[in-house]
C-alpha cells in the first residue's frame, strides 16, 4: 500500500492534471463551466491529439462558446475558423455542425444547464453517461472524458475510473478496481488521478518517469 501510494503520489506530481484546467476551464457545478468540460469531452473525443483538443476548446470560448445560448450567436463559419486556429482541421467543419447542434439539444432539453440532466439522472452515473450520449458526436468515449473530470463537482460519479484509466493503473503496477484505486487519494484529487492514467496510456515516457521516481 506505501508504495502504491508513492507510486501516486509521483503520479499526480508528473501527470495529474485535468484536461479541463488544461483548457482554462475552473470546474464549478455551474451552467457555463460545464457547458464548456461538454464541448471539451466532444473535441477529446475524436482520433486527434488531446493538445490540440485542449488548444479547441480554448479559441471556441474566445469566440464566444461558453453557453449553450452562446454558441446559437455564433456563426458556423465562426466556430470552424476557431477551431482552424487550433488546428484541429480534419474534423473542423463536421465539428462546428455537431457542436450548433447540441447546444440546440441542450437548450430544447435542458434549458441549456446540465444540472437539469443530473437532475433527470437521479443522482445515477450509469444515467449521466446514458443521457449524455445523447449530444451529437460525444458517444461513449466522451461520455466518460465528461464523467471523469466531472466527478470533482458530481460526487455521485465517484469513483469515475474506467476501463481506459485502469490501463493506466495496471501499466503502473497499481491496484485494478476502481474501489483500491480511489482509496489511495482524497476524493478532491479523483479527477486528478483519472487524467493522469490516461495520459500514462497515451505516453509510455509518463509511465517510465513515474516508474524511475518511484524507484530512486
Amino acid at each position: 500500500m506505501a508504495t502504491d501510494k508513492n507510486t501516486v503520489r509521483r503520479l499526480l506530481d508528473e501527470a495529474g492534471r485535468t484536461y479541463a484546467s488544461e483548457a482554462g476551464i475552473r470546474l464549478t457545478n455551474s451552467p457555463s463551466p460545464l457547458y464548456r468540460l461538454l464541448v471539451l469531452s466532444v473535441l477529446l473525443s475524436t482520433r486527434i491529439r488531446a493538445d490540440i483538443a485542449v488548444a479547441a476548446a480554448r479559441e471556441l470560448a474566445k469566440a464566444g462558446c461558453t453557453t449553450a445560448r452562446r454558441t446559437l450567436g455564433t456563426t458556423w463559419q465562426q466556430r470552424v475558423d476557431a477551431l482552424g486556429r487550433a488546428h484541429y482541421v480534419r474534423y473542423d467543419e463536421s465539428t462546428a455542425t455537431a457542436l450548433g447542434e447540441g447546444a440546440r439539444l441542450l437548450l430544447d432539453e435542458y434549458r441549456g444547464d446540465l444540472r437539469r440532466l443530473r437532475e433527470e439522472a437521479d443522482g445515477k452515473a450509469s444515467g449521466i453517461r446514458k443521457l449524455l450520449q445523447k449530444t451529437p458526436r460525444l458517444g461513449p468515449v466522451g461520455a466518460d472524458i465528461f464523467c471523469r473530470e466531472a466527478q470533482l463537482v458530481w460526487p455521485e460519479l465517484r469513483p469515475y475510473l474506467d476501463r481506459r484509466t485502469l490501463k493506466g493503473a495496471r501499466s503502473l503496477g497499481l491496484p485494478g478496481t476502481p474501489e483500491r484505486l480511489a482509496g489511495l487519494v482524497d476524493e478532491g484529487d479523483l479527477a486528478r488521478l483519472s487524467a493522469a492514467l490516461v495520459r500514462v496510456t497515451l505516453d509510455d515516457a509518463i509511465a517510465e518517469r513515474v516508474k524511475a521516481g518511484r524507484d530512486a
